[in-house]
């Protein structure tokens, strides 16, 4: 699987999404963690532990939607999990991204019942969103080790809130996806610059 064109194609667009990810101090040390769907059953995800700014091939493995690992001798992230209910819900789900960065975490511990974006032009940056006047929600997930249980309950959340762009782990970082891994590169700079913007609103406006 890893001689494929498919893996080595999502592997170079994940690792350009890393350099840029830490060109702008989204994944500071070993942060953060990006997969790809290769085909219906497999994904491609980044190996735990490795500095996302300096990703090559053997920064990557694959495993399938039941977790098992298809790349002997590779330990994939903790959070895993969470990368693959995204896949199981969605079929159309080509890639899901996490980042790390100091606003994200700081909002998350401002705001652990969940924020809400109001009334930006960028909002028009996420699927089915075609006007700045609307509202945004992004819950924020107390954080665990219990990965499956976390998997478990943005499952359970996004049951009854199916237009869900992204969510936030208390302390953690941001989580979110799209069709491709384009397109989630997009929704990430879309929320970091929204987050950036609530956060320098409070600065201003205590």
């Amino acid at each position: 699987m890893e001689d494929t064109l498919e893996f080595k194609a999502q592997v170079r667009l994940l690792a350009d999404a890393g350099r840029l990810f830490a060109q702008r101090g989204w994944v500071p040390a070993t942060a953060g963690n990006f997969s790809a769907r290769l085909n219906d059953e497999q994904i491609v995800i980044t190996v735990s532990g490795r500095h996302k700014g300096h990703l090559d091939d053997n920064g990557f493995m694959v495993v399938d939607l039941d977790g098992n690992i298809l790349s002997p001798g590779k330990k994939p992230s903790a959070e895993t999990f969470l990368h693959i209910v995204m896949y199981r819900r969605d079929p159309d789900i080509g890639a899901v991204l996490h980042t790390h960065s100091v606003n994200a975490t700081v909002l998350s511990r401002l705001f652990p019942q969940g924020l809400t974006l109001d009334d930006y032009e960028v909002l028009k940056a996420f699927p089915a969103i075609t006007t700045h006047e609307t509202s945004l929600p992004v819950p924020v997930f107390a954080n665990t080790q219990d990965m499956p249980q976390l998997a478990a309950q943005v499952d359970h959340y996004m049951n009854r809130n199916p237009t869900l762009s992204g969510y936030l782990i208390g302390s953690h970082g941001l989580y979110t996806w799209g069709r491709s891994v384009e397109a989630a590169v997009q929704h990430i700079e879309a929320f970091e610059f929204l987050f950036e913007c609530e956060i320098l609103s409070r600065r201003l406006n205590p």
